[in-house]
């Protein structure tokens, strides 16, 4: 029986989208799909988020290993993007947003980073006395890695507009 993967796309396409659902296959939390249309979706099952993007879009497949020799996958794609499948998670590179020293914060992030800052966010507006500086940074974090995952391929629409209730409401309570 021919492969699917290898009649329906180009043959480097192919070659790449074999090596992606391999990996996928074995690991633990994540599940992907690809659509007749050639879009691959690919499920967290940590936060349950999805990455999506047009497999034409793919232009190399890595396989790298850790510092502890487990291995991951990196992900280019055409428009110079790059992410990072572990075994459970899927990194990318957060925006650059004036403000915030990218030095400080890792070079790759996940979408449960996004989790660990609103609720440093949350706790902080919380307490009877808010350091303003701490929060503006805390803020600009959150959009940088909320913007990197956008442009990695994340759908994280319901993020952005929780995080803007949340924080429009605290700015008119604390006028």
């Amino acid at each position: 029986m021919e492969d699917p993967l290898k009649s329906q796309f180009p043959l480097k396409t192919s070659a790449l989208l074999q090596k992606l659902s391999e990996f996928l296959t074995l690991s633990q939390g994540l599940r992907f799909m690809l659509s007749d249309s050639g879009v691959m979706t690919i499920r967290q099952l940590a936060d349950k988020k999805n990455f999506s993007f047009n497999v034409f879009d793919l232009s190399d497949v890595l396989t790298r290993e850790d510092a502890q020799s487990k291995t991951f996958l990196q992900v280019n794609f055409t428009n110079g993007v790059k992410v990072i499948l572990t075994e459970n998670l899927i990194g990318f590179k957060p925006s650059e947003i004036s403000g915030v020293d990218l030095g400080k914060i890792p070079k790759v992030v996940t979408t449960p980073d996004l989790k660990s800052v609103y609720e440093a966010l949350e706790d902080m507006l919380a307490a009877d006395i808010t350091n303003h500086n701490e929060e503006l940074v805390l803020r600009r974090v959150f959009i940088s890695i909320l913007e990197g995952g956008e442009r990695a391929g994340f759908d994280l629409q319901e993020d952005r507009i929780l995080f803007s209730r949340v924080f429009s409401c605290h700015s008119a309570a604390s006028a």
